[in-house]
C-alpha cells in the first residue's frame, strides 16, 4: 500500500502532494513501482494535528481518487468520515481505510456495510491532537488486541461482513516505541481476536518515529525522517515474513521487493516445501 497524503502536514511529506496534479502523479508513480493499493488522504493524523473540516478534506482528495481511479489504480481511502468515504468510493475508491476504526464517527462503518467493500478497523483510543497522553499500557499485545476485538464488534453489529475487515494495530497511534515493537513482534496474536479465522493485518511502520530513535546518530539525535526508508524497508520484510496482509508505505519500489522475498521465505518454510 503507497501512500499518498493530499495535506500540508503529515509528519513525513506534509506539503509534497498538496497539489492535486502533484498528488496524482505520485500515485501512478507509486503504482507503477509495485503498489498493489494507493491509499489517498486528505487528512494528517500524526500525533498533535488537529482536524480538518469535511468540506477541505473532500476538496483535497476528491480529484486525486477520482484520477487515480480512472487510471485503473486500485485505490484505498484513508478517512474517518462517512461522506468522504461515500464520495471516494463513488469515484472508483475500492477500500475505506479508517484509523478510527469505527469510532470517529458510527456512520461509517454503515456506510461500508452498505457498500460492501474491504474496511481497515485500526486501534484507536482518540484524535491526534492528544492520543499520545493515553499511551498507557500493562500489557500492549493484550490490551490493543482486546481494544480491536470490541471495535471489530461493533463494525460487525453494524453489518460489515468480517471478511471484509483488516486489523491495523496502528503503530505510533496512542503508542511510544517500545509499545511498538512489542506488537510487531506479536503480530500473530493481533489478527487472532475471537473463536473465528484470523484477520488480516495492515502494518503501518513507515518512517515512524520509533524507528527514528532506534537510528540514533552520534550525537543521540534522531535519524531525520527522510533517511528512515531502509528501516522500514526491514520492517516490511519482516512483518511479512511472519504473515501480515498489507504494509503501508511511503517509498514503494524496495518494500515492494521486500515483500516479495518475505513471501518466497514463508513459501519456502512450509510444511512439504522443497
Amino acid at each position: 500500500m503507497g501512500v499518498v497524503n493530499v495535506t500540508p502536514d503529515s509528519f513525513s511529506d506534509g506539503g509534497a502532494w498538496l497539489e492535486p496534479a502533484a498528488a496524482v502523479t505520485h500515485g501512478l508513480r507509486l503504482a507503477a513501482e509495485g503498489a498493489d493499493l494507493v491509499d489517498v488522504g486528505g487528512e494528517s493524523t500524526r500525533p498533535g494535528a488537529a482536524r480538518v473540516d469535511e468540506a477541505e478534506e473532500l476538496r483535497r482528495i476528491g480529484p486525486v481518487v477520482t484520477e487515480l481511479a480512472a487510471a485503473g489504480v486500485l485505490v484505498s481511502v484513508d478517512t474517518m468520515r462517512p461522506a468522504v468515504a461515500e464520495f471516494a468510493l463513488g469515484a472508483g475508491a475500492r477500500l475505506v481505510n479508517d484509523i478510527s476504526g469505527g469510532r470517529a464517527d458510527p456512520g461509517l462503518p454503515r456506510l461500508v456495510a452498505r457498500a460492501g467493500v474491504p474496511y481497515v478497523v485500526a486501534h484507536w483510543r482518540g484524535f491526534s491532537q492528544d492520543m499520545q497522553d493515553r499511551a498507557v499500557y500493562d500489557d500492549v499485545v493484550r490490551e490493543v488486541r482486546d481494544e480491536l476485538a470490541r471495535q471489530v464488534d461493533a463494525v460487525m453489529a453494524a453489518g460489515v461482513d468480517p471478511s471484509m475487515i483488516i486489523v491495523d494495530p496502528a503503530l505510533g497511534f496512542a503508542k511510544l516505541a517500545g509499545h511498538n515493537w512489542s506488537l510487531l513482534a506479536r503480530l500473530g496474536e493481533i489478527s487472532r481476536l475471537g473463536d473465528g479465522p484470523p484477520f488480516p493485518v495492515l502494518v503501518g511502520a513507515s518512517r515512524k518515529s520509533f524507528l527514528g530513535r532506534l537510528l540514533t546518530g552520534a550525537g543521540g539525535e534522531p535519524r531525520p525522517v527522510a533517511e528512515r526508508d531502509d528501516a522500514t524497508v526491514a520492517v516490511s520484510a519482516l512483518a511479512a515474513a511472519a504473515g501480515a496482509w498489507c504494509v503501508r508505505v511511503h517509498a514503494v519500489a524496495a518494500n515492494a521487493d521486500a515483500v516479495r522475498v518475505a513471501a518466497r521465505w514463508r513459501d519456502a518454510s512450509a510444511p512439504g516445501a522443497g
